[in-house]
């Protein structure tokens, strides 16, 4: 608030407990919980000890100190300032700021042991132990300090029907002042006058007094700006609680006054799912959903000034469930009645609804809990089974049932992935695929009936945490990524992917409606995040399924979002520069689809143009050997006419320099010696990779260069042209305004005998056994091919020859060719008249 911005908001005890369950474990007086309050305005748990209060050398003065029951580590040391307003709320709690936002409250199991500490407090700052406050929260004028010396007191008229307008205009009068805001707090305590008021209200009722009542309005609204924990606890009582609500709803700024109290007593129907057999606990619950109502719907949304003044309500709600949730927890038979029923078959529907409905509130409940204490919360379901029996409930027909469980599943998965991944592996031990938990989880995923998929969007969040390899554990004997993995890709992979390979059977995706797209962009989603995540996992499985042409399909796609997902995951897998991919990609035509998809989208310049390009752009930066001389080879017909970028020229000349290398080795050997006596672009020092590429024998390397030139293609596919090649000789032929047509339709179309041959033979006959004709050593149907998933073992000379190549082509900067198309132009211009060693020179500066 403006005029007390270091002032530390009250918090409210748990009636003498210091926590969840601390209280009634010991019998220890000076056994406190430590808390500090945070930017949220929340109050965080540091952890439950013993106080102390002693002089402390370093400090130059007597503090507190509060030790770790655990270990003895020293939770909390603040020494006692002489000038530090000090706060005793409700027997067990001591609040002070420790600086201008940094609030400390100290909550204590007994009142004996709050009041010991409280003198010790009270005498360092010489003040005597009866007050509440120790020091003013706010400095003021020194007129006010005049004013309020002259009347130590704050009288209240008397409590009557015709000095309601009185009584509110001093309630508003005080409110700007802490110190006159601190003596009518006291005021009102001492005098018993909240009582009084709630009896003049009933008065005021049945006389049907209007203006009466709006007083009372002002009168009860200001008494909650006074935030005082005393007078929430009369306020909050079950005699009063109804009364206050009632004054509440007569606000003069409204025409017609509220209905609380009729919702709250008719509309509004406390449930026992199961029976709760402690009266106080009961008691406890009623009055924290009233307290939270009135916050929620009854005091009107406060300005910024009046929202630091509740922050005791605030912290009043906030420990309410904190022993609410205790409480709860230690109730061996509460819970164990609420899991028996849960997964009993004999159990109703509407019944089995409100038991999961309540286990949902309960875990709601928990996230106010501290760290150390959801911990122990949810062991204890873990420990009574909950696991089980989300299993048990989401193999339900009810939707909402389902839905609720779900909610409980995703708090259980952020709080301890490793605990829900534990037990789905267990599980599958015993169960069939079909009714594992994460399974489960996918088939809801991709059943959601929501048309903007909400339900699928949280599931594929909790699958994506449950699979992501930074949260899993790693121990001496074990690695849960390993084994989690591994049971991932053989259990549940298929039903994720199942959707996407249903819909791929064809040139195009089969289903192409909204809903279908929204899915099949999701499970992509998952999947590239895979790519990037698991390594060997995936690849596997994307080779061994031809996941990748299945996924590319999706490029025809008329909803763009999802083409470009599908662009997306073959960047991913090209980003990571592996040969086995790209030996998949060639041997497979993946180029094809994209290729097409660049061409049909015609001059437009839009995501999908700049994302392809870019695509191109990185294989020629990144100088990737294989699948430039794949593009070039393949698709230069198509391509050459592209003019507004230089990629793919550029792409050209690096396959043209590739190939000058391969024919005079002795040249890439001069070109390489002049490289390293050049400058650097900046003073950077080779790194231990780049030292390895440079000592490296290029001329052996060259030998096992994995590209496969056009003359070496196998003879039986020689007089089968390209279909793209095919394209371009008849656009040649065509006037300028059919080009567009022919395009399109040839494009779109079916594929040609070659393409087919590729595709039949390279996606299912060449993936796992190798072409007869295909037996030279960089082909990618050779024997001793990285790509060649018939011998995923060979180690052979190509193979380690391929992992150098790699290393050098992954370098950024190491082949400095000219980018510029002026550059371009000349090399082509004079690569001609030059001589061999001027063209080296001219190539590698």
């Amino acid at each position: 608030a403006p005029d007390q911005p270091s002032a530390p908001p009250a918090i409210v005890s748990q009636s003498g407990g210091c926590g969840v369950a601390g209280g009634r474990m010991t019998d220890t007086r000076r056994r406190v919980k430590v808390y500090t309050l945070n930017e949220d305005r929340q109050w965080d748990d540091r952890g439950t000890g013993h106080v102390s209060s002693c002089y402390v050398e370093r400090l130059k003065g007597m503090s507190l100190l509060v030790r770790a029951e655990s270990d003895g580590s020293l939770l909390l040391e603040s020494k006692i300032n002489p000038n530090t307003a000090y706060q005793k709320q409700q027997d067990t709690l001591i609040v002070w700021s420790e600086a201008e936002n940094y609030d400390l409250a100290l909550s204590f199991q007994e009142k004996a042991g709050c009041d010991e500490i409280w003198e010790k407090i009270c005498q360092v700052q010489g003040k005597d132990p009866s007050v509440d406050i120790t020091q003013d929260l706010v400095d003021e004028s020194e007129e006010e300090r005049f004013d309020d010396m002259s009347s130590p007191g704050l009288e209240l008229p008397s409590c009557e029907l015709s000095r309601l307008e009185e009584i509110a205009e001093l309630v508003a009068s005080s409110l700007p002042s802490p110190l006159r805001r601190e003596k009518l707090a006291l005021a009102l305590e001492n005098e018993g006058y909240i009582k009084k008021l709630l009896e003049i209200f009933h008065v005021c009722e049945d006389l049907e007094n209007i203006e009466g009542l709006h007083h009372l309005y002002e009168i009860i609204k200001g008494i909650f700006l006074l935030n005082r924990t005393a007078l929430f606890e009369v306020m909050f009582s079950e005699e009063c609680i109804m009364d206050v609500i009632g004054c509440l709803e007569y606000d003069p700024s409204l025409s017609q006054s509220r209905k609380h109290r009729e919702f709250l007593t008719k509309t509004a129907k406390f449930k026992e799912v199961i029976p709760i057999s402690d009266p106080e606990l009961k008691q406890k619950i009623h009055q924290t959903y009233r307290v939270q109502y009135i916050q929620d719907m009854v005091l009107p949304t406060p300005s910024v000034f009046e929202e630091n003044m509740l922050s005791t309500l605030h912290s009043f709600i906030f420990f309410n469930k904190v022993e609410i949730v205790g409480m709860l927890q230690e109730d061996e038979k509460f819970l164990t009645d609420l899991f028996a029923q849960l997964t009993d078959e004999a159990t109703d529907e509407e019944k089995r609804q409100e038991l999961v409905n309540f286990l949902k509130e309960f875990c709601a409940f928990s996230q106010t809990l501290q760290p150390q204490n959801r911990d122990a919360f949810f062991k204890t379901l873990s420990n009574m089974g909950i696991l089980p029996a989300l299993e048990v409930i989401l193999g339900m027909d009810d939707a909402q049932v389902r839905s609720a469980a779900t909610d409980i599943f995703s708090y259980l998965v952020e709080y301890n992935p490793s605990m829900v991944r534990e037990f789905v592996m267990q599980e599958a031990q015993q169960n069939d695929d079909d009714i594992l938990l994460i399974n489960l989880i996918i088939e809801h995923m991709i059943c959601d009936t929501d048309p903007e998929l909400g339900g699928a969007v949280l599931l594929m969040g909790l699958l994506r945490t449950l699979v992501d390899p930074e949260n899993m554990l790693a121990t001496a004997n074990k690695t849960e990524k390993t084994e989690f993995l591994g049971f991932f890709y053989k259990h549940c992979m298929h039903v994720l992917t199942a959707p996407l390979l249903a819909n791929t059977t064809e040139d195009k995706p089969s289903k192409d409606d909204f809903q279908t797209a929204q899915l099949l962009a999701l499970i992509l989603e998952l999947l590239t995040f895979c790519v990037e995540h698991h390594t060997y996992h995936i690849k596997n499985y994307i080779i061994n399924k031809d996941i990748l042409r299945r996924v590319l399909v999706l490029m025809a796609s008329k909803h763009a979002f999802l083409a470009l997902c599908a662009l997306r995951f073959k960047r991913k897998i090209i980003g990571l520069k592996d040969e086995f991919y790209n030996r998949y990609i060639m041997k497979s035509f993946l180029f094809e689809p994209v290729v097409k998809a660049f061409l049909n989208n015609g001059s437009r310049y839009n995501l999908m143009n700049s994302a392809i390009i870019e695509m191109f752009e990185f294989i020629r930066v990144e100088d990737i050997k294989s699948l430039t001389a794949h593009v070039i080879e393949n698709y230069w017909k198509a391509l050459e006419d592209v003019d507004y970028v230089q990629t793919f020229k550029g792409l050209k000349l690096r396959f043209e320099q590739q190939r000058e290398r391969q024919d005079n080795p002795k040249l890439d050997s001069m070109r390489s010696i002049l490289r390293n006596h050049r400058y650097r672009r900046d003073a950077r020092t080779l790194e231990d990779e780049e030292e390895m590429w440079f000592n490296t024998d290029e001329d052996d390397m060259e030998d096992g260069e994995a590209v496969v030139p056009p003359s070496d293609k196998p003879k039986n596919d020689e007089d089968i042209m390209d279909p793209i090649s095919k394209f371009m000789e008849r656009k040649k032929l065509k006037e300028s305004e059919e080009k567009e047509v022919l395009l399109k339709t040839n494009l779109s179309g079916r594929q040609s005998p070659s393409f087919k041959l590729s595709f039949s033979s390279g996606t299912k006959s060449n993936l796992t056994s190798q072409s007869s004709a295909s037996n030279l050593p960089g082909s990618p149907g050779s024997p001793g091919s990285p790509g060649s998933p018939g011998s995923p073992g060979s180690v052979s000379k190509s193979t380690s020859q391929m992992a150098a190549i790699t290393t050098k082509g992954g370098l950024v900067g190491l082949v400095d060719y000219p980018d510029d198309d002026e550059e371009d132009d000349e090399d082509e211009d004079k690569e001609e008249t030059l001589p061999l060693s001027k063209k080296a020179k001219l190539e590698s500066s």
